[in-house]
């Protein structure tokens, strides 16, 4: 990862229409922090999300389960705000203010009123670029922390996604747990966590996006204000990732993965390696997601959950990262039914990767992608996810229009052909549940 390179002068360029007669527009501030908006007229709610191109890729094993950490840490306040103020003033206009972290980024946002805009843009302002972090607030927030390490434990249908994540890429960066290790987190100090915010937390890298009744000039003004001095700072290149990004091109997965567990139910993943963010064939993989296992009228929840009642929940699911992906299928049934299910799901592998997928199956997945796509944009928060999600990844933003364009260009031999890459991979089999370490070596 590099950092964007310092921009002297602000420079804003509209970069589509959106839906509902606003627009989608950008701004690069002096010092290289961007700031993309879209206008929503008629709505009367604005939400704000500061993204940080900062997350568990970005970590040591040292440090595995700091961007996490630190993202709890950034709420008990701030040189300006204690926690309780911070709560108390978004309690008062009645905003939501939270934070996720994922891979490959970190995200602050707040929702709130559109005349509230300038309070919350403040707050996420403040929260972000100025946090205390002091030594008592990582003790007392360690206990949390390692309480969500635990409950992700307890929860198989999570539990299983990590350990796939892990036995799919290995012993770096990509393949551990965003939460990190109860022996991580017990051990990292005030000082390796602070130390961490200060080199990553960067406004020359961070995004800010604003979607909602907003005016796009006014955002500009007031994220100037709330970022002042730090606009001008000048910190040189960011530091690069930590360790290999991923595995070398070919290095094998874990075909067999068990973690033996007391439950009542199996949770099974089976997938392989997928497709970088940015690479051309990411649309028709979608398409063929959806067609596998992305409704009720899929191929796998019909042979597995319909015609034979296998199991309650099973669908499919895609990550694109900067330079790899991952592909692959989650099923809970009962533990005897186990071998029944993986049987089903490689049948239909192998047959999406002969190109048995018709026409109509590719034209429901396609429908299924362009009503996600849609629906899913319904408010403030979800158009802010989006502008600034494809901002921190992609550095640049498609209208809606676009988007569909997109995925109605895709053809069956699109989708023939992604079936055919991605699926002939070494697929890893993950397995939580009441089994022997080895009750399904050569099942894959």
């Amino acid at each position: 990862m590099t950092s964007t390179q310092p921009v002297r002068r602000a420079t804003t360029r509209r970069l589509a229409k959106a839906t509902g007669g606003g627009v989608i527009t950008r701004t690069v501030l002096p010092g290289g922090l961007r700031i993309v908006t879209e206008a929503m007229p008629g709505v009367r709610s604005a939400s704000v999300g500061i993204w940080v191109p900062v997350g568990s890729r970005d970590e040591t094993p040292a440090l595995a389960g700091t961007s996490h950490f630190l993202e709890h840490l950034l709420f008990k306040g701030t040189s300006r705000r204690s926690a309780l103020d911070i709560a108390s003033e978004m309690d008062a206009v009645g905003g939501e203010f939270n934070a996720f972290t994922e891979k490959e980024h970190t995200c602050f946002y707040a929702t709130v009123l559109d005349r509230d805009l300038p309070l919350a843009i403040d707050i996420v302002s403040d929260v972000v670029l100025d946090a205390t972090i002091t030594a008592q607030d990582v003790d007392v927030e360690r206990g949390v922390v390692l309480e969500e390490i635990a409950m992700r434990d307890d929860d198989p249908a999570d539990l299983v996604h990590d350990e796939f994540a892990g036995a799919l890429f290995g012993d770096v960066p990509l393949g551990r747990s965003i939460l990190g290790t109860e022996e991580s987190i017990h051990a990292l100090t005030r000082r390796q966590i602070h130390g961490y915010y200060k080199r990553r937390y960067t406004a020359d890298a961070m995004v800010v996006s604003v979607a909602g009744n907003v005016d796009h000039a006014e955002v500009v003004r007031l994220v100037r204000a709330a970022f002042a001095d730090r606009l001008e700072v000048d910190r040189g290149p960011v530091p690069p990732r930590s360790g290999p990004a991923h595995p070398p091109h070919g290095a094998p997965v874990t075909p067999i993965l068990v973690r033996p567990d007391e439950t009542e139910q199996a949770n099974v993943v089976l997938g392989c390696r997928g497709l970088a963010r940015q690479d051309p064939d990411r649309y028709a993989l979608g398409v063929l997601s959806s067609a596998l296992g992305g409704g009720m009228s899929s191929r796998l929840f019909q042979r597995i959950r319909e015609e034979r009642g296998l199991a309650y929940s099973v669908y499919t699911f895609s990550s694109g990262y900067a330079d790899t992906g991952l592909f692959g299928i989650y099923a809970g049934c009962q533990p005897g039914k186990t071998d029944e299910v993986l049987s089903l799901i490689l049948t239909e592998f192998a047959a999406a990767a002969r190109g048995e997928l018709d026409a109509a199956e590719i034209e429901r997945g396609k429908g299924q992608m362009r009503g996600a796509t849609v629906l899913g944009l319904e408010d403030a928060g979800s158009r802010m996810t989006r502008i600034g999600k494809s901002e921190i990844a992609y550095g640049d933003v498609i209208g809606v229009d676009e988007l569909l364009h997109r995925i109605d260009a895709v053809t069956v031999a699109d989708v023939t052909a992604v079936a055919e890459r991605v699926l002939s991979r070494p697929r890893c089999l993950t397995v939580v549940g009441p089994f022997g370490a080895h009750e399904f070596d050569g099942a894959v």
